[in-house]
């Protein structure tokens, strides 16, 4: 049976952003005196809430970060969202040739959702069922998201279907007692990403989004 609601991810799902994302960062912590790379920034951040990563940061370097840290990463990954690639072949297809319910959970802000959405052309098949970490207690690795998620939706956390690309967000949705599938078509999966992604929990990997229809 398909599932009674699959929950699509954001970033790295349906738009190509988080190589994109990663890489605005360092120059952000740098400013700071955190050294830090692109790939140090992907490897223990993705799927995470920018709130999650911050106090993640502020742990390891013992120090507290300015209040604007937040806003400023925000601003900058926008502007690069604007002259950049986001778009991965194939999402829009699949997006319109699904019969079941949809919805979009990220640890992102709704704002930053709907304008990546926007950008590459997928805002209306999700409009206006777009969740984000900010409407919960705690993001990814937690279950909040997908069970507010399947709450707004109306849908049983059983019934639910979670297409991730992150560790993090694997990890989510199996505490939520959902299935997840994980997509590895993304520009910041490196080699071994789709080991990691079973390992935390995914049922089943796929590359390219033509590939998806027949896991549902």
């Amino acid at each position: 049976m398909p599932p009674g609601l699959t929950i699509f991810d954001c970033d790295g799902v349906l738009v190509d952003s988080e190589v994109i994302a990663c890489r605005v960062c360092v120059p952000c912590l740098a400013e700071l005196g955190i050294e830090i790379t692109a790939e140090e920034v992907a490897d223990r951040y993705i799927g995470m809430s920018a709130g999650s990563m911050i106090a993640d940061l502020e742990t390891r370097y013992d120090r507290h970060l300015p209040m604007d840290l937040y806003e400023t990463m925000r601003d900058r990954i926008i502007a690069a969202f604007e002259t950049e690639p986001l778009t991965i072949d194939g999402v829009d297809a699949v997006l319109a040739s699904h019969r079941g319910n949809i919805c979009v959970a990220s640890g992102s802000t709704q704002e930053r959702v709907r304008r990546c959405l926007t950008l590459v052309g997928l805002l209306r098949h999700f409009d206006p069922h777009i969740f984000s970490a900010t409407q919960v207690a705690h993001g990814k690795p937690a279950p909040d998201l997908f069970l507010f998620a399947a709450q707004q939706m109306g849908a049983d956390a059983r019934d639910c279907l979670v297409i991730e690309d992150s560790v993090h967000g694997v990890m989510a949705a199996v505490a939520a007692g959902m299935r997840v599938l994980g997509f590895t078509g993304g520009s910041h999966c490196r080699p071994g990403h789709a080991d990691r992604l079973l390992a935390a929990g995914a049922s089943a990997i796929f590359q390219h989004m033509r590939d998806l229809p027949p896991l549902l």
